[in-house]
This record gives C-alpha cells, structure tokens and sequence, in this order.
C-alpha cells in the first residue's frame, strides 16, 4: 500500500518531487469578471461572471454588497453577456446577451446551433430577466427608465418596456451612430455619427424630436459630454485621416482639441468655442479613443481630460470657459482607465510606483493624488460605489474577482464563486525581470520559474501577447484572453518550464514613445530584436537548457511567434502561433478594406519585408498553428497562406482549427484544447 502511494505521488507531483502539478481545466476553473457597473447612486454593482463558459449577470447591493447570481443562463455555448447599464434609480437592469455579425452578415456559431443566437437585448427588473428585441446593443435608460435607447445596424433606436412593445428608429441619417450620452434632465441625447475619414457629434431632443449636428467640420469628432446643467457640451475634435496606414508609430499630428457649444432651447446650437488645444509635439495626437468616454465635466466648471503631454498619459483639467489647464498627475507612469468618483474627481487605475502592476488612485483637481490601494496585488477597471469603490482585484496567485473597499479592507463581492478545486496553493508568483534587446532598448517582462526544482536544466518558453497595445502585469490580467494565457504560464511552470512574458516595443504603459516605437509593427518589426534579447536571456538563465527555448503568442504575439521562427530558428526550437499575422499587407487591409497595397508602393514593400513570409525559408522548427475561420481581426488566409509556404519547404507543422469560432474563443473547451494541445507539443519539441 505504501508503494502504490509514493507512485501516486511522483505521478502527480513529478520524480524530482518539487514539480506540483495540477490538471489543467483546475487552473481555467476560476470564474472571469467581466463588466462591471454601477447604478448612478452607486447603492447597486452588476457584472458578468463567465463560469467554464457558461456566462451569467450577478449584483451586489449596499451596504452588505453581497453578490447574487441574476440569470440562469447554462452551457459552454459561446454566447457572450456585456454592455450592462442601470436604469437611473437602479431598479432595471438591462444588458446585452450575444455578439454582432461579420461582414457576411454570419452571427458567431462556434457550436452551429441551426439557429444561432442574435445579438438581443434583455432586461432585469424583479426576479427573472426578459428578452426584449433583437438586435440590438449598446443600451441606455432614458431618464425615467421607461424605454431603453439602443444601437441597431448602426442606427438609434428606442423601445418602450410594456409587454410586446415595438422598437422604433429614433434617429436617421447617414454614418455609423454610437457613443450614446443622455443629459442630466434626459430631455436631450448626445452621439456619435461615424462617417469614415470624418465624424459627427449630435444632439437629439426628444420634445421637439429633433436633430442638430454641433458645429459639423471635416474632424473626427467624438467623446461627448454634457455640462452639469445640461446647457453645453464639450466634446474631443481630431484632425481628419483620409487614408491612415495602420500598425506603425505615430508620434506628432496636427494637434486634437476640446470644443464646448452652447445649446440653445429655442434655436439650433452655435459655433463650437475652442477650450484647449494640445501643443505640437508630444501629446499632439489624441491618447485615447474618442469613441468612449474620455471627458470629464465637474460642477465647479472644469473639463478633465487625458494628454499625452509628457510623453505618459495622464489627466488635465482645463476651465469649461478656456485658460491654462492644470496637470491632476505627474510622472514616468500611465493612467490607463479613469471614471467620475462622483465627487467632481476621478478614480483611476494607474502603474505609478509600481510599472507592472494596477492601483487605485483619486485624482483631483488641485489636490494631490491620493492612493486608494497599494501593495502586491493588481486592482484595476474601478466604479464609485456607496462609501467607496468596487474594482476587480487579484494578485500573482489569485484569480481578479469582483471586490468592494468601503472604508476599511477590500473583499471580495461574490467569494462563494470562487471554486474549492482551485489549485491556489500551486500558483507561483512571477518576478520582474528587466533585459535588453538585441538592439539594446530596455524590456520589460514576467518570469515564472518551475514550482520546484531539479539540478537538470530544464526547457524555457517565451510569450508574447497579442495587441500590440497591451501590458501583462505581474499578476493575473484583467482580459479574459490573458487571464487565459496566464493561467497557462502557471500550468507550464508546474511541469518544469521557465516562462518568460514579454513586454516588448509597441505595448503599453511604459511611454508614448515606448508605444509609438520606431520601426515597429508594419514600418520594420522592431519587436523582433525584444524578442531575440529576451529568448538570448532565458537561454543564459541557470536551470535552463538553451537547446530548448521556445516561443508561443496569438495574434500580434502569433505574428512575432513566426517572426521568430523564420529568422532564428537557430535559438527557437519551436513554436505555437495562434491566428498570427504573416503578411501585414492581408490583415491592414482586413482592418481598413479601402486600402489597396498598389497605392502605397514603397509603404507595403516595408509592410511585406517586415512579415514572416518574406523570411520564411529560414523557418526550420516545428510549429502549432491555431486558428478559427470566423476570425474577425486576422483574416483565416493568414494562416492558408502560411501553410502552403511550410509545406513546400517541408517544415513540421500541426494544425488546430477551430470551424466558427472568432478570434478571442468563445467556448471554454476549445481554449482548454488549445492549451492542451500546446502544453503536449512543447513537451514532445522541447522534453520536460
């Protein structure tokens, strides 16, 4: 009996006996946060907890904020639930379940279910949720949350909430309408109206039921919002783009501005008045997406607002009627998300003093920023809540989850969520590590070193997320696909690899000019030399066995995946690469399909050198390629056409493909196949 317990145990933990290895569907067993909101008197929080798949609305209520499961939706079908918005007393819950349909007009069916699911919009309000048209998203309350506003083929429509109401098109015109934003009195409504190279900000009231654009120019306007006393709005102007070619730096442009009108009850709006303009030079380019909600407008009269004027983003205030504004933060770090305290400030989520991680801080005008959480763990994506905050929060051990800080510690909204198989006890915590490029530009990273360890030099693999425009922290991420990818560094260090995470050139939250890198991306694949520094510094690190590095990413990571393996094959003994771009031109033009390569010479034979197909016959390692072909961000050609090339030069490859699914996975199983099935390559390319 003793015998058969001490093979049991070298089976589970590893012959060297320092390896604690779990199964790997106990490491996804966590459910993911996603969402999270909070009714206007922050007395109500909502989110989505997608649990192995099957994804369900939860809330929690002041003062106990206790969190309570809402829907009963079942299965790991891939139907996702977002968009949640509250209706201004907090009693309605409205939210949208399913996603928009690709440019065939095919709705995401990675189970085919004969009939699909459209995109729907649903309600709360007592005990069980109801369906109430389709299709639909984005939705708003009108002010006395009788009807709900929504986005419909690009269009503003409105329906009322009695039984079998009929949706109607609230607004006509031309363009793509969104950024919806209803005024303080809900007499009028604020949007968007996209138009190509060029945009729109208008104003709709609902008692003369009619349309005024704000000072319509050639800009791309966006990101509006109203005075507190509903008579103005101010909203971001940038220059026009009639043609941009996407994926390279962009540092200097014509500079962005804040515009604020007048709204006059009686007549059309008037001229929009000018209240900042960014200086040229750093900063001149907008830091953020005028498409969300970027403006901040406090009753003391001041606009806040993000700039890039130093080099990091970080949040101004400037006065409603013009002058100089007043810097709210200061330093080498970003404020990546920000959102009113309902106190005339902000709550933001920033790496000040602690660059690969998330705290909270508030931001107000002329006072200091003051730190709402600190320490080792990673808070991030904050609400104002009654008597405090809700964030998401985690560390490098422990899964984000939904928590709430009133006053005294944070803790957690829904703990009983959390799964008693959780292998937690196993989970390593990463360790900052800082190298140099191959061209000597400082890198950041995550290293996972194995649980244990054994005097025999082990493989070691790098990860490169995908984006570019990300940052993976030391600690779990706050996005379900690097949640994910995460969740696999753990399970890998289990089984004896050394893991490094790669923050390379082109990511975030190290500098605008760190972002806007030189040469990265389509202007030259800068990132390659991040990846060739960091793959040379785990080859040289004790307890690895240079032999055997590899390398494995998804999307931009999937690109540099390949730009790894055709040009250095010699370090990189194999790879997986998840819907990775191959030829920038094919996936520029699956962004922008105005855009034609011929018109743009000398621009796409930089594209073209600067993908993997135009080095690909160095690529001699073996690879795992993976890919759904109802990929909506690179195109399934990248991956046909990477394909044919490996097979005329005769390079090992394994194929996982996934028929209907999108580019982030839908289903639950077929993120643990792909993870089982790359664990199993890199254990038989690589050894254990």
């Amino acid at each position: 009996m003793r015998r058969i317990a001490i093979l049991l145990w070298l089976a589970v933990f590893g012959a060297s006996g320092a390896e604690a290895q779990f199964p790997l569907e106990a490491v996804f067993s966590a459910p993911f946060p996603t969402s999270l909101t909070a009714s206007a008197d922050g007395s109500r929080v909502a989110w989505v907890f997608d649990e192995r798949g099957a994804r369900n609305v939860w809330a929690a209520d002041a003062p106990g904020f206790e969190g309570r499961r809402l829907t009963s939706f079942e299965g790991d079908d891939g139907t996702t639930i977002h968009s949640l918005a509250f209706s201004r007393d907090g009693d309605r819950l409205a939210f949208i379940r399913g996603d928009g349909p690709n440019r065939a007009g095919e709705l995401p069916n990675p189970t085919s279910d004969p009939a699909g699911v459209e995109q729907a919009l649903w309600i709360i309000e007592g005990a069980a949720p109801r369906r109430i048209t389709a299709p639909a998203a984005s939705p708003l309350f009108t002010a006395d949350g009788d009807a709900i506003l929504f986005i419909r083929r690009g269009r503003v429509w409105q329906v009322r909430l009695e039984a079998d109401a009929e949706a109607e098109q609230l607004i006509h015109g031309r363009g793509s309408f969104g950024n919806l934003r209803l005024s303080p009195d809900g007499g009028r409504l604020a949007f968007v109206s996209s138009r190509g190279a060029h945009s729109f900000v208008g104003v709709y009231d609902f008692g003369a039921k009619t349309v005024h654009y704000l000072d319509p120019a050639v800009d791309r306007d966006g990101s509006p919002a109203f005075s507190p006393d509903g008579a103005s709005v101010a909203f971001v102007r940038q220059p026009p783009v009639l043609e941009r070619f996407l994926f390279v730096p962009q540092r200097e442009g014509p500079p962005w501005s804040i515009q604020v009108v007048e709204l006059d009850a009686d007549s059309a709006p008037g001229r929009a008045r000018e209240v900042f303009r960014a200086s040229v030079g750093k900063g001149s380019v907008f830091s953020g997406t005028a498409s969300a909600n970027q403006l901040h407008w406090t009753d003391d009269g001041r606009i806040l607002f993000p700039w890039e004027r130093t080099g990091y983003r970080h949040y101004y205030a400037v006065p409603a009627a013009g002058g100089e504004p007043e810097a709210l933060t200061a330093g080498s770090f970003e404020i990546e998300y920000a959102v009113s305290d309902g106190q005339g400030g902000l709550i933001a989520a920033t790496n000040q003093d602690d660059i690969d991680r998330r705290h909270l801080w508030r931001l107000t005008a002329g006072s200091a920023a003051e730190a709402l959480t600190s320490g080792t763990g990673v808070e991030t994506l904050p609400v104002a809540v009654e008597g405090g905050v809700a964030f998401l929060g985690g560390d490098g051990r422990r899964p984000l989850q939904p928590m709430v800080q009133t006053g005294g510690d944070a803790r957690a909204l829904a703990p009983d969520a959390f799964p008693a198989d959780f292998p937690l006890e196993h989970m390593v915590d990463p360790e900052p590590v800082v190298f140099a490029s191959a061209d000597g530009m400082k890198i950041h990273g995550q290293l996972f070193r194995p649980a244990g360890g054994s005097d025999a030099a082990g493989p070691g693999v790098l990860f490169l997320h995908g984006g570019s425009r990300r940052q993976m922290l030391l600690g779990w991420h706050y996005m379900g696909y690097y949640s994910n990818c995460y969740a696999f560094h753990q399970y890998l260090a289990s089984r004896g690899f050394t893991v490094i995470s790669v923050n390379y050139r082109s990511g975030t939250g190290y500098g605008m000019e760190f972002r806007e890198a030189l040469n990265y991306g389509a202007s030259g694949g800068a990132e390659h030399q991040d990846v060739l520094g960091a793959g040379r510094t785990l080859a040289d690190m004790a307890g690895v066995d240079g032999d055997r590095i590899g390398l494995w990413g998804g999307s931009y990571g999937g690109y540099l995946t390949a730009m790894g393996l055709s040009r250095a094959s010699d370090l990189f003994a194999a790879g997986v690469d998840i819907h990775g771009v191959h030829d920038w031109n094919r996936t520029i033009q699956g962004f922008n399909p105005s855009y034609e390569p011929t018109h743009h010479p000398e621009a796409a034979r930089l594209a073209f050198e600067s993908s993997p197909l135009a080095t690909v016959d160095g690529w001699r390692s073996p690879v795992l390629l993976v890919h759904g072909d109802d990929d909506r961000n690179v195109p399934f050609d990248e991956t046909i056409e990477l394909v044919e090339k490996l097979r005329e030069l005769g390079v090992e490859y394994e194929l996982l493909i996934f028929p209907d699914e999108v580019h982030g996975f839908l289903r639950h199983e077929n993120w643990l196949e792909v993870f089982r099935r790359s664990a199993d390559f890199f254990e038989r390319h690589l050894g254990k």
